[in-house]
């Protein structure tokens, strides 16, 4: 059986009188790219923070290889890279001078990689780093976070400063990282769509708590809209399993519901004496749909 790289159990975090993040229990196993998605307030960050030990948890628990998050020993640190919202680079170096810094933190570290990535994203090595735009200084946070080859990597909105081309690449190193399956990829974005071409596991945030936790296929299977047209008025309020919005006017209604099957498909039909067409969703559609 394979261990579980992440895992939380009824995790929380109350700041104060403000619950921040309720009852979080999930597990990354190796080899998995999770996409984390949420609006702005949805305790995306304040996860992350507690995953990587840098915040206590106030309930539960989290562990990474197996180890508490907020006692994690410095080899499993090393075996960890991350990208923050805001880098924590040093403005008075350069780039190439920061690399070398955070390289000789490591025990190893891939020179040949980061110069491949340095050419192809066009990234200063020998600039003041004050003098860097968002996203130059993004595209070093990424490299320093690569350097030495994590098993496991954090990426907190790590395309947000990034230019179209620039995200395009990026995303096609993240694809052959997650191909090769040697590294476990957490990955939050407000760029959804991003996540449709490398994710293969999606957790949905909403106030706190994970709404959504599995396969990104499942989801995009189970989350569906509904169109039923009814000769006859429909009820105010239909009798939807897994309902996650819905408008009825009249004899026309729409929804937008979880754990679609054809069986319960069949049921409305009979049930409401209607047609109902059912129309896949993007991921992007899936989002907004979770936070009407």
């Amino acid at each position: 059986m394979t261990e579980s790289l992440i895992t939380t159990r009824g995790l929380g975090k109350t700041i104060g009188r403000k619950t921040i993040l309720r009852d979080i229990s999930v597990d990354v196993n190796p080899g998995t790219v999770v996409g984390l998605i949420g609006k702005n307030g949805a305790g995306k960050t304040t996860l992350m923070d507690i995953l990587l030990g840098f915040s206590p948890a106030t309930s539960g628990s989290s562990r990474l290889f197996g180890h508490d998050s907020f006692t994690l020993p410095a080899a499993i640190k090393g075996r960890i890279g991350f990208v923050p919202q805001q880098d924590e680079l040093v403005n008075l170096l350069t780039g190439r001078q920061q690399l070398a810094l955070t390289a000789a933190l490591h025990g190893r570290w891939n020179h040949d990689l980061i110069e491949r990535l340095r050419a192809a994203w066009d990234v200063p090595f020998d600039q003041i780093i004050q003098g860097l735009s968002g996203g130059e200084r993004q595209k070093l946070s990424i490299l320093q976070a690569l350097g030495h080859e994590p098993e496991l990597l954090i990426l907190d909105e790590p395309v947000a400063s990034l230019d179209p081309i620039s995200r395009r690449q990026f995303l096609q190193e993240m694809i052959e990282i997650a191909t090769g399956r040697s590294r476990t990829l957490l990955f939050s974005t407000h760029i959804v769509s991003d996540l449709e071409r490398i994710a293969d596991q999606i957790w949905i945030m909403r106030d706190g708590v994970i709404a959504w936790a599995g396969a990104l296929d499942a989801l995009k299977e189970s989350v569906v809209r509904l169109t039923i047209a009814s000769p006859k008025p429909l009820p105010a309020t239909l009798a939807l399993s897994g309902a996650i919005s819905q408008r009825v006017a009249g004899s026309r209604a729409s929804a937008v519901v979880t754990q679609w099957s054809e069986a319960q498909g069949l049921r409305l039909r009979q049930e409401l004496d209607a047609d109902i067409e059912v129309e896949s969703l993007s991921l992007e559609d899936i989002f907004v749909e979770f936070h009407a």
